[in-house]
């Protein structure tokens, strides 16, 4: 168990990493203006989605072992307005780099035996693992939504993150070739 645990955290990391960056990617292209612009009513903003993003990782990273990941502190709704005086993009994005580290300091401390561990999210047992599972599939959906709106807003001016439309098999030939460099290396 202690080098399967060992491995799935270094890969919880890696991809909490890589949800990071690539939110960080897209959210770089857009303007303020487009950080805070709704689709329609109904819709999310980037701003909004970086809010609540925020708000779940401190509710749910901070005394990750010894608290439900539900604080009573939380008021999830709020997350999803925003406050004209208080919500400039500099501070969400502090609130978003804030709680990313509290991501990472938590899977940092835990070691592979604590992936068996049991916690409590919203009065709902979960073994670490899962819990960790949970949050990540939340992140990735999430960072998901923002991808979706930052390329929406820029359009043709958007900067692929991946393979661009169109390239996948120049990219295929490319990654074969490194791989057998490295092979020969």
């Amino acid at each position: 168990m202690a080098d399967t645990g060992a491995a799935y955290l270094d890969e919880a990391r890696r991809a909490f990493r890589g949800y990071k960056r690539l939110g960080e990617g897209a959210m770089a292209q857009v303007s303020d203006a487009e950080f805070f612009a709704l689709l329609d009513p109904e819709a999310n903003s980037i701003a909004l989605v970086v809010k609540h993003m925020a708000g779940n990782m401190h509710s749910r990273w901070t005394g990750f072992l010894t608290s439900d990941g539900e604080k009573p502190d939380r008021k999830r709704d709020t997350e999803f307005e925003l406050d004209s005086g208080a919500d400039t993009r500099a501070s969400l994005m502090q609130r978003w780099e804030a709680n990313w580290q509290l991501v990472f300091d938590a899977i940092a401390a835990l070691q592979p035996e604590d992936l068996v561990r049991h916690i409590t999210i919203r009065g709902q047992d979960h073994t670490v693992l899962q819990a960790i599972n949970r949050q990540m599939l939340h992140y990735a959906y999430h960072v998901g939504q923002i991808v979706l709106l930052a390329k929406h807003t820029r359009g043709a001016e958007w900067k692929s993150l991946s393979i661009p439309k169109g390239q996948s098999e120049m990219a295929g030939k490319q990654a074969e070739a490194e791989h057998r460099k490295r092979q020969e290396g």
